[in-house]
């Protein structure tokens, strides 16, 4: 859990002076993240009660049914899902060179016409879709029309790869339930990943059957962890599971005392403080012990990466930290994966950068040939305060209003990395101070839009006056969806 050891860097919001209150309507559809072309064309396409959604692939179905069930459940029309041309259609099509996830979405007063390579594509289209309609189609009620989008025309892809969210669980323990409903929420914005941080020194969060006392008290089983990974993967979210190593680890020293070096049980920790724990590297004990978790962990995740943390091993001696990291490496590649950490990590495919003081790991990252996704803690991290007023979060790496965590660019962040050399980005949410779903929302929203679309959208195409203009709009949206967001006083909310 990167975060202790870097003082404060920043100031109030760079943006705190802005006046919101002149901030002018939008001309064209408030939609985050921002697609690569939009054209406004001629009509207004309505969605009656007699619409139907078409299937123009079967590959498509799911995707279709998915639309179905969201449009349902608010305007209250049947929408039957057929095979065939209809008022809204889904299409596989691989005309235009969009990559995976990207999409063509044609809006005329006839007929919506939703087109991709896959159906991922199709998938992030519906996203879209979605933030064209009133803000009131996220509502879990039926309710009044006019469900009306203007004519236009969309073609659209990602920038970056990789666009992530990391919830802590390890800290305060969230439920599958709410994993899912956050999981949601950011799939509304075409994030792609979920980073879940599994362990630390307060927790071990998920069944390891060949260690037992490791998960006792708020974990997953590990069928409760198929369901987070299905019910992601259903929405094009790839999970991947940190198991935090050698250091953050007081939870597994507690349960286990032959992986101290001591042979004596910790006591279990509650506190903040990070740093003083390490698991005993020189114990052969201590490499049988990750090779099960990582076999079984590596087991329920499809995904390609497992994340093994690395970072602020204060009580790992240096050349321990080294042997011991190069054999981490081994056994994750036993088991298929690739090995993902934070920058301190000396090996693997992708490296997390978090500090804004140690570019030169990023650096020496891209030197060694890992890609990196992109998390500076004083511009992504969640769980900062957005002012010194603010109830949740904590502020070591500074106070980061709305703006503050919109106004960076992956590809100018680090001297000597360039754009070619980042997978994506990614909005971590700690949770030392969090341990309820609203502050968990709270916290992301409305800064998790503006770091997906970061990830998403050019970055020619990005301002934030731009931006703060169409978050606006996403207020009511989250007001119909339940969502406990920050009103910053930057954003003229609607």
């Amino acid at each position: 859990m990167p975060h202790r050891r870097l003082a404060a860097l920043m100031t109030a919001s760079t943006l705190a002076a802005a006046c919101a209150a002149d901030v002018p309507e939008p001309t064209g559809p408030p939609l985050i993240p921002l697609p690569a072309s939009v054209r406004m064309t001629e009509g207004t396409f309505s969605l009656d009660p007699g619409a139907r959604i078409g299937l123009r692939s079967a590959g498509a179905a799911p995707v279709a049914e998915e639309l179905a069930r969201l449009l349902r459940r608010s305007t209250g029309y049947p929408l039957p899902v057929v095979r065939q041309e209809a008022e809204i259609t889904l299409e596989e099509s691989g005309g235009r060179d969009l990559g995976r996830e990207g999409y063509t979405l044609d809006v005329t007063s006839d007929q919506v016409r939703l087109a991709a390579a896959t159906p991922e594509g199709l998938f992030r289209g519906v996203q879209t879709l979605r933030q064209l309609l009133p803000a009131k189609v996220e509502s879990a009620t039926p309710q009044q029309g006019p469900w009306t989008i203007a004519g236009l025309t969309i073609e659209d892809r990602p920038r970056f790869a990789y666009r992530g969210v990391m919830l802590d669980v390890a800290r305060h323990f969230f439920t599958v339930e709410q994993v899912k409903r956050y999981i949601d929420l950011a799939v509304g914005y075409k994030v792609n990943h979920l980073h879940l941080h599994l362990t630390d020194d307060q927790g071990w969060r998920i069944e390891i059957k060949s260690w037992p006392r490791l998960a006792t008290d708020g974990f997953y089983t590990q069928d409760d962890y198929r369901e987070i990974v299905r019910y992601a993967a259903e929405r094009f979210v790839t999970v991947v599971p940190e198991i935090d190593t050698p250091g953050h680890t007081n939870a597994a020293l507690a349960a286990y005392a032959e992986l101290n070096c001591d042979g004596r049980a910790r006591e279990p920790y509650k506190g903040r403080e990070v740093g003083f724990s390490s698991l005993c590297t020189d114990k052969e004990i201590t490499y049988r012990f990750l090779d099960d978790v990582v076999r079984e962990v590596a087991a329920l995740t499809p995904g390609p990466y497992l994340h093994l943390g690395g970072d602020e091993a204060d009580s790992t001696a240096p050349e321990d930290y080294e042997r011991f990291v190069a054999r981490a490496q081994r056994i994750v590649d036993t088991y298929g994966k690739q090995l993902m950490g934070w920058a301190e990590i000396t090996s693997g495919a992708v490296a997390q950068h978090w500090d804004p003081r140690a570019g030169d790991r990023a650096v020496a990252a891209v030197a060694r040939g890992a890609k990196l996704v992109m998390s500076p803690a004083d511009r992504s991290y969640l769980d900062m305060k957005y002012t010194r007023d603010t109830e949740y979060g904590l502020d070591w790496a500074g106070l980061v209003e709305v703006g503050d965590s919109y106004a960076w660019d992956p590809a100018t962040l680090v001297e000597g990395v360039r754009e070619e050399d980042i997978l994506g980005v990614e909005a971590p949410l700690w949770t030392e101070t969090l341990d309820r779903p609203d502050e968990l929302e709270y916290m992301a929203y409305p800064r998790l839009p503006g770091i997906a679309e970061i990830g998403w959208s050019a970055a020619s195409d990005r301002s934030w006056e731009d931006y703060r203009e169409r978050l606006a709009a996403h207020g009511p949206r989250w007001e119909a969806q339940s969502v406990a967001f920050y009103r910053s006083p930057d954003v003229a909310w609607r």
